[in-house]
């Protein structure tokens, strides 16, 4: 007898078992038994049963739509993309992937593209496994107040800024003093802009007004658009006579921050973070090998991180209740928002495209981590810090090239520049923590003075 007939019988037989005596419960047992083949008590529990549990049905698991293919060629676009979350992944895949083929990353075929180029974030996460950071080391900050020429300085905040335009920057000095602020140490200047995010990272020899100024002038070189505004913190770098003749100078409207408020400079405080610190890290690096390896390293993280670095920008934010519901925009990378919103040139816009289309983000990628390695082998462990007169000679002669020029932060490659690139594999970068003792410390270490009492 099949399943589905004894079924039929039981709720046929059921409700007579039920009103019935001893007797006749016991010849409908013995007859529903013969005919069904259950066992004695597991057939009472049904036929006593107020209501018939209905069939019970077999989910069987979803044939896989992602396979091993679609695995394999998702992480080689993550690890292209140097590792960025999932909503900012997702979106930038169809420009990502192809880039991957026409280079030679990726093959794939077109049952492989298509799922790949339509799974969503939720599908990524599952995909490649949730990847949690360890201990991030903190900066020291080196920001010191300006003079009274404050008051000429308009200030902005967080608020005030229009992002439908680009041309308006926010700019911040990140130090690379390591633990200990004493002696001369290199300096990064960042500055982003607001609209697209667009980043420019600059190596400085020493924190000077003049050495800012001689860096804006390389940068606004470097830029694709025509820099209108610039918003710093309240620094004396920054706050002070020259350099703010030199925006009035070059029509450059100059704002300020208020004191204290980090978040009137969130825009390039960010970019410290996942550009500066991320790819830099929080060593001591000083004199002119770590500056010319620096430069070196940031040639390459300008074009990497404009053109194959996604970003989410926050387009409202609705309390609800308790909470704080944020609504983002889909990622797109700098060189995108730059050629929707930008008023580029028809030949800006042609020169940014035949970069893009001859940039290979893999190789670019492993360029930097090479880089990167070249760079931390100029750091500067803490005990040699101004220890010889050798230092000091070598900052007379930093100083002497940067009055010089500031020619080694162009586009151009200088063909005889040893950049140092040790060759091997690259080890994890490790930073100095505090010891911890190895069992708990519970023992007198002097007498107690009660012990007699």
């Amino acid at each position: 007898m099949s399943f589905e007939s004894r079924r039929e019988l039981l709720f046929q037989v059921a409700p007579r078992y039920r009103t019935s005596g001893r007797k006749e419960k016991s010849a409908i047992l013995k007859e529903f038994i013969a005919s069904t083949g259950y066992s004695r008590k597991y057939a009472i529990r049904l036929l006593s049963l107020r209501e018939i549990p209905s069939t019970r049905v077999i989910r069987r698991p979803r044939p896989r739509h992602y396979g091993k293919e679609v695995r394999e060629a998702l992480h080689v676009a993550w690890a292209a993309a140097n590792y960025i979350g999932s909503k900012r992944l997702a979106p930038f895949l169809q420009e990502l992937v192809p880039a991957l083929e026409k280079h030679g990353h990726l093959k794939l075929t077109e049952d492989v593209r298509a799922p790949l180029l339509s799974v969503s974030p939720a599908t990524i996460d599952r995909l490649l496994g949730p990847i949690r950071a360890g201990d991030i080391p903190r900066g020291i900050s080196t920001t010191k107040a300006g003079t009274l020429l404050k008051h000429q300085i308009p200030i902005r905040t967080f608020a005030d800024w229009n992002e439908k335009e680009p041309d308006f920057f926010e700019g911040d000095l990140v130090a690379h003093c390591g633990t200990n602020m004493e002696g001369a140490f290199l300096n990064t200047l960042v500055l982003t802009d607001i609209a697209t995010g667009w980043v420019e990272c600059m190596a400085l020899l020493t924190r000077s007004g003049e050495a800012v100024i001689q860096a804006l002038d390389h940068v606004r070189q470097l830029l694709p658009v025509v820099m209108l505004g610039l918003d710093t913190d309240n620094g004396s770098e920054f706050i002070n006579a020259d350099l703010l003749a030199y925006c009035k100078r070059e029509s450059i409207t100059f704002t300020r921050g208020r004191a204290q408020k980090k978040n009137d400079q969130c825009y390039v405080e960010q970019k410290n973070g996942v550009v500066v610190r991320q790819l830099v890290g929080y060593d001591r690096f000083e004199g002119m090998r770590a500056y010319r390896q620096l430069t070196e390293l940031y040639r390459a993280v300008r074009l990497y991180v404009n053109f194959f670095q996604p970003s989410m920008k926050l387009q409202r934010k609705q309390r609800e209740g308790g909470k704080v519901r944020r609504t983002y925009d889909t990622a797109r990378t700098p060189y995108q928002r730059l050629r929707g919103i930008g008023p580029l040139t028809a030949e800006k816009s042609d020169r940014l495209e035949r970069i893009y289309q001859a940039l290979d983000p893999v190789h670019l990628l492993s360029q930097i981590r090479l880089l990167q390695d070249a760079l931390w082998q100029h750091a500067v462990l803490p005990d040699r810090i101004g220890s010889t007169e050798k230092a000091e000679a070598e900052l007379k002669a930093e100083l002497r090239f940067q009055v010089s020029g500031f020619g080694l932060a162009g586009e151009a490659e200088d063909e005889g520049d040893d950049c140092g690139v040790p060759s091997g594999q690259r080890e994890k970068r490790k930073y100095r923590k505090t010891k911890q003792p190895p069992v708990q410390h519970w023992w007198r270490t002097r007498k107690d003075p009660f012990a007699n009492v």
